[in-house]
């Protein structure tokens, strides 16, 4: 009897060490597990991290508003990927520029599906995670003076027109794909192309009442350091989940993610300690963000090494760019979603063609290791989003306004606040 139960135990064992067959491909149990979990962290990045991070720099009297604004952009993206955003940015269509739209609410996918090693359902998710915070990273350019209807019809057209283009370029197939542009994670897909539609978007809207004249103080920097700690927890879903896969890559860019991390925040702390005179919570946790922002394009390519030289110069990038290009140039990024996720973005993605190694991802060799082409395919990879982005945005702010009538909020409603002049909420009691 015991040796039956033996040979049973044994017979159920083996068979859970043998991958499920499903579809046209294998399904691997542990390469599943982890990009699940990997999904469920990228999501935490939207609607609790960034609401967080952005809810905390915003003014105490917007602070709901910008909470508002980034949960709506999630709930958005998240029904406009299912419906149709999938199928333009990883549809087969044979063209260079967009997919198809053979996966209209996902038609064709169903619980059998399988891309690489994991369900194609899984697939769908996490990408949808990623259009998800590409748009409500845009929102940190224009808090305090966007009118809510403007900011919904401004996400389901930007998400639609501009987002599914870039990923299909990068991630579907497309150009990008085609000259061998190394995007790991999402420098073009996500920072480059969010940070720049940023830009547009705020220098059109114009910048805030009292901009330059009066301090705008953040509510809560304490809401903003909480809200990094948790977009830095969930960037390992971002950038080691990025390797589709549980094996040594997904490894390596899990430790090169938090090291750009770690020395981009010094980066930007003892900077802002030498030149401003204090090293502030706020810089520390914006320098964590700017290294985190230029290791993602390199992830899955660079070694510890590269790591470390990302994440230095993305910290020290990061800096100036708030603190002197903004003021040279005058334009009112509220919350520096250019300054950070824009130019970090840049940094991050030329810089993948300066350290990619072979050692790391076979095949992926940057100038310092023999391939001098890969920087030119980087910097035409760059141009081609910046060029897109803005072109694309303007268009989708052209059309927006068109629909609503303006984007931007009455004046008397941006001096009283929009927590409660548009939600009729107040985050704080302030006496």
């Amino acid at each position: 009897m015991m040796l039956k139960h033996c040979v049973l135990a044994a017979g159920i064992l083996l068979l859970n060490t043998i991958p499920a067959m499903a579809g046209e491909g294998t399904i691997d149990s542990g390469d599943t597990a982890w990009v699940t979990m990997s999904t469920a962290l990228v999501m935490m990045m939207t609607p609790a991290g960034l609401a967080l991070f952005y809810g905390g720099l915003s003014r105490y009297k917007n602070l709901l508003n910008t909470i508002a604004m980034t949960l709506a952009a999630y709930c958005l993206a998240s029904v406009i990927w299912v419906a149709w955003g999938y199928s333009l940015a990883f549809g087969e269509s044979g063209s260079p520029l967009i997919g198809s739209l053979d996966h209209l609410f996902l038609s064709g996918i169903d619980i059998h599906s399988v891309s690489g090693t994991i369900p194609t359902l899984i697939f769908v998710l996490f990408q949808m995670t990623f259009a998800c915070i590409s748009v409500a990273i845009i929102l940190g350019s224009v808090v305090d003076r966007m009118k809510f209807s403007a900011w919904i019809v401004f996400t389901i057209l930007w998400v639609t027109l501009v987002y599914t283009p870039v990923c299909n370029w990068a991630w579907g197939g497309g150009w990008m794909h085609k000259i061998g542009a190394l995007d790991f994670a999402g420098g073009n897909v996500v920072h480059i192309n969010a940070g720049v539609s940023g830009l547009v978007l705020a220098l059109v809207l114009g910048k805030r009442r009292g901009y330059g004249k009066e301090a705008m103080i953040p509510s809560s920097v304490t809401f903003t350091a909480l809200g990094a700690g948790l977009l830095w927890f969930g960037w390992f879903g971002f950038n080691a989940g990025s390797e589709l896969a549980a094996d040594g890559v997904a490894a390596s860019a899990f430790m090169v993610t938090n090291t750009a991390a770690a020395i981009g925040g010094l980066a930007w702390l003892f900077t802002e300690w030498k030149i401003a005179g204090k090293p502030t919570v706020l810089g520390l946790a914006s320098g964590a963000i700017a290294g985190l922002v230029g290791i993602t394009p390199a992830a899955g390519f660079v070694t510890l090494a590269g790591s470390f030289a990302i994440g230095i110069v993305a910290g020290l990038l990061g800096y100036f760019g708030v603190t002197v290009l903004k003021q040279k140039l005058g334009y009112d990024d509220a919350l520096d979603a250019f300054g950070i996720h824009g130019l970090c973005g840049i940094w991050g993605a030329f810089a993948t063609g300066l350290f990619a190694s072979p050692t790391v991802t076979e095949g992926a060799a940057g100038l310092f290791y023999g391939n001098p082409k890969q920087v030119m395919v980087q910097i035409l990879s760059i141009v081609g989003t910046i060029a897109f982005s803005t072109l694309a945005t303007l268009i989708v702010v052209y059309i927006t306004k068109t629909l609503t009538g303006g984007l931007r909020v009455e004046a008397d409603h941006e001096l009283v606040g929009l927590d409660n002049a548009l939600h009729g909420e107040r985050a704080f009691e302030i006496e």
